[in-house]
């Protein structure tokens, strides 16, 4: 976790408990209690999800999977001295870290309806990660983040790729308007060599949070998109709130990974109930309330947008030839494997006076 956390931070979770007013005291610093509330068991859950994408990311360093998924990743909001968001430990960054080992260059994908501000933070100055979003912004929407005209800065300019949206997005929109053509630039002008894609199911319609109309198969579409590149990739969950269409949605993307078809009626189970009344893997989840505030003029500038900047891109970018840091995990006995040392940083990500997050 201290790859890319601070110290102090893991630490603090490491040992906070609920009620206990020895650390209560620090919530405000690392900015726990609202939305990042303080439970039992807290840090066992951040280690069992960043344990998992880390294995993921090292089964496809070393071509044991084609495809590694990891449904309780994608915490994206996490910074590097803060929680953010539900976000505790940014497993994400973690896992494209561990990526960057092996692969020259990281395309990280965000189809959340929130911003993946912690992944864009990350890796603002860096051009070996493009990290690509798709969210609501606008109206004082969490996180706040995500302008078009973040673009990234020093090495890393252009290659933080953003696509602000307004509420109520349908599916023709999203995938034909906007996700299609602007990744479709993207694999041709930064052609990465590996794909993380952050699923949060928080932009399907209906969810308690979220406020985009998009159905569970237009949902799904971006994910045949990614599948169909051809190239390693890392899955992960995210958002969503509206609890039944989150498991709808994941087991669905999860058959068009595996190229399996399923049927619309979802068989008995202990829980069916929660699928009442329809019983069914793809309910209509259009919600009428909701305007779609996406012209097609809008949307259309926006791909405008992206692809100039796109255009500014000299080439794909390179890394001269190093030795490769050790696994930090043990893919072959991973249920024991322990780190034997923290890893030196690889490439532009520094510990000393270099390191650009630095604090005095």
């Amino acid at each position: 976790m201290t790859r890319f956390h601070s110290e102090d931070y893991v630490d603090f979770l490491s040992r906070v408990a609920p009620n206990s007013q020895e650390f209560q005291r620090f919530y405000s610093i690392y900015n726990l209690g609202d939305d990042c509330p303080v439970f039992t068991g807290l840090f066992d859950f951040c280690k069992l999800y960043t344990g998992a994408s880390l294995l993921s990311a090292t089964k496809l360093n070393h071509k044991q999977s084609d495809v590694a998924i990891n449904w309780a990743g994608g915490l994206h909001h996490a910074k590097k001295f803060e929680a953010s968001g539900f976000c505790y430990v940014n497993d994400i960054v973690i896992a494209i870290l561990e990526l960057l080992k092996y692969h020259e260059r990281v395309l990280y994908i965000d189809i959340d309806v929130h911003h993946g501000d912690g992944v864009q933070e990350a890796f603002y100055f860096t051009d070996r990660v493009m990290t690509v979003s798709f969210h609501k912004y606008g109206n004082n929407f969490f996180p706040g983040t995500g302008s078009m005209y973040e673009i990234g800065a020093e090495t890393g300019r252009y290659y933080s790729i953003n696509v602000p949206l307004r509420e109520g997005i349908t599916d023709d929109d999203y995938y034909d308007l906007v996700f299609k053509p602007v990744m479709s630039t993207v694999m041709q002008y930064y052609r990465p060599k590996c794909i993380v894609l952050q699923c949060g199911a928080d932009s399907l319609g209906g969810d308690r949070l979220g406020c985009f109309n998009l159905s569970i198969k237009g949902h799904g579409k971006c994910v045949s998109f990614v599948m169909e590149q051809d190239l390693p990739v890392l899955v992960v969950g995210g958002g969503g709130y509206t609890v039944k269409n989150v498991a709808r949605c994941w087991t669905y993307e999860t058959s068009l990974i595996l190229n399996e078809q399923l049927s619309n009626d979802i068989p008995f189970h202990d829980y069916i109930e929660f699928f009442a009344p329809d019983c069914q893997l793809h309910p209509n989840l259009f919600n009428p309330k909701i305007e779609n505030g996406n012209s097609r003029q809008y949307l259309e500038l926006i791909v405008q947008f992206v692809n100039e900047k796109l255009r500014l891109l000299a080439h794909a970018p390179s890394v001269q030839m190093h030795d490769v840091p050790p696994d930090y995990l043990d893919t072959d006995n991973h249920k024991g494997g322990r780190p034997a040392r923290r890893p030196d940083a690889a490439n532009e990500f520094y510990d000393d006076d270099n390191d650009v997050d630095r604090t005095d």
